[in-house]
């Protein structure tokens, strides 16, 4: 496969989206983590979750539709991007959106923003993830950086097994104290620092999810998730141990001013903390899918998986389309997505469309896909060419797409 950079990704860039008809075809982008286990839901062949070396960690990450780099230590710049393959050619969709712009994600995101500044992943590990969080906007900027919100789906398709903690901590019990946090801080190398001493776990539960912007404390547990998030790969973790692995200090500080990296008061600072010891944190949180119409009669079903705003902003959504077997359906989106087949066989516009039983490290799939903003406006179709098993598919979008997606809190209505 030749990689193309430079001029030559123009040229290349067009040639697939015409021949997908506005679809690009998408690789596999996998991301290692040094200081996590890997879950092993991904569909990754056994023999490949440590690909990239032991000293790099497993791999237990999926990155979909991704121009954002993975901050790894040690990492090829190129590591979370994702890559167009066509015709025997392959080159990065960052430098796809780059040659291409309004083209590919539409006047109004490509304007404000010069890039596609979301992505999505599957995060899946055995057990939980260190409490942390990640920094607002104003905060990342100290260090060059942009702040990440994100949110979280459980698909119940890869979440037969939950491993061995499929809980997660959110924020602070009410009543927590800032110089509490920061004695966690302190006392980093004495061993288990404490912090879960004073958060609270909630059950995951397979079918829902999470929003959760920056500044927020959360420790994920073990059950798989998509995670449709801001473009930055920016943390602070807060727990020194977790199941008795090591957390390393730099991934406390690797996000914080250089001059303010001993100043632990200041690092507790970062928090939202009204947001992190809100007694009712749950219903400004938690989501359940909404169908979007009533349409099962017509043979699919499209529902909103995750919706709602951060900080009175909507920076991403998600959907997850299910197709009864045998029925073909039109879907019209307002703006470009990023695809991920979850279970099933058809097509989706003219590209085979076929979710793996196992994918080999570096095998090239038919799962994954980008559609542009002019083919989601003018509508693409998604057929079930299977005869028993509906075609399920998650898809997010960027920012402000569609202000009339649901609010946190309307499953309830």
């Amino acid at each position: 496969m030749n990689t193309v950079s430079g001029d030559k990704v123009q040229k290349s860039a067009k040639a697939a989206l015409e021949a997908g008809e506005g679809l690009l075809r998408l690789a596999p982008t996998w991301v290692p983590r040094s200081f996590l286990q890997p879950g092993r839901r991904l569909k990754l062949h056994p023999d490949d979750y440590y690909a990239l070396g032991k000293h790099r960690g497993g791999i237990d990450e999926r990155w979909f539709a991704s121009t954002t780099a993975a901050d790894n230590e040690g990492a090829p710049p190129d590591e979370g991007l994702s890559y167009v393959e066509h015709d025997g050619a392959r080159f990065t969709l960052k430098d796809a959106v780059a040659n291409l712009g309004a083209e590919l994600i539409g006047d109004a995101i490509w304007n404000k923003y010069k890039r596609w500044p979301v992505y999505s992943k599957f995060f899946d590990n055995m057990g939980p993830i260190p409490h942390h969080h990640h920094q607002s906007a104003e905060q990342a900027a100290l260090v060059g950086r942009e702040g990440k919100p994100e949110s979280y789906y459980f698909p119940p398709q890869l979440n037969t097994i939950g491993n061995n903690f499929p809980y997660t901590f959110f924020g602070l019990e009410p009543g927590t104290k800032k110089e509490e946090i920061v004695a966690c801080l302190d006392r980093w190398n004495c061993g288990d620092n404490g912090i879960l001493d004073y958060s609270k776990a909630y059950r995951l539960k397979p079918g829902t999810g999470w929003l959760v912007g920056p500044c927020i404390l959360h420790a994920p547990g073990s059950l798989l998730t998509y995670e449709p998030q801001w473009g930055s790969d920016v943390f602070s973790m807060f727990q020194s141990l977790v199941e008795g692995r090591d957390v390393w200090k730099h991934l406390l500080v690797k996000d914080i001013p250089e001059d303010k990296q001993d100043d632990n008061e200041y690092i507790v600072d970062q928090l939202d903390w009204e947001m992190n010891v809100d007694p009712n944190f749950k219903d400004s949180h938690y989501l359940e899918p909404i169908a979007d119409g009533n349409t099962e009669s017509s043979g699919y079903v499209d529902r909103w998986v995750v919706y709602g705003d951060v900080r009175g902003e909507q920076l991403f959504s998600a959907k997850e389309l299910t197709v009864a077997p045998g029925a073909k359906v039109t879907i019209k989106d307002n703006g470009a997505s990023g695809v991920i087949l979850m279970q099933g066989r058809g097509k989706i516009g003219n590209l085979p469309f076929e979710c793996p039983q196992q994918i080999r490290f570096g095998e090239m799939t038919e799962d994954e896909v980008f559609i542009t903003e002019k083919r989601a406006k003018e509508g693409y179709t998604v057929e079930n060419l299977g005869k028993e098993c509906p075609l399920v598919m998650l898809r997010y979008f960027g920012p402000h797409v569609n202000p009339q997606a649901p609010k946190v809190g309307d499953y309830k209505k």
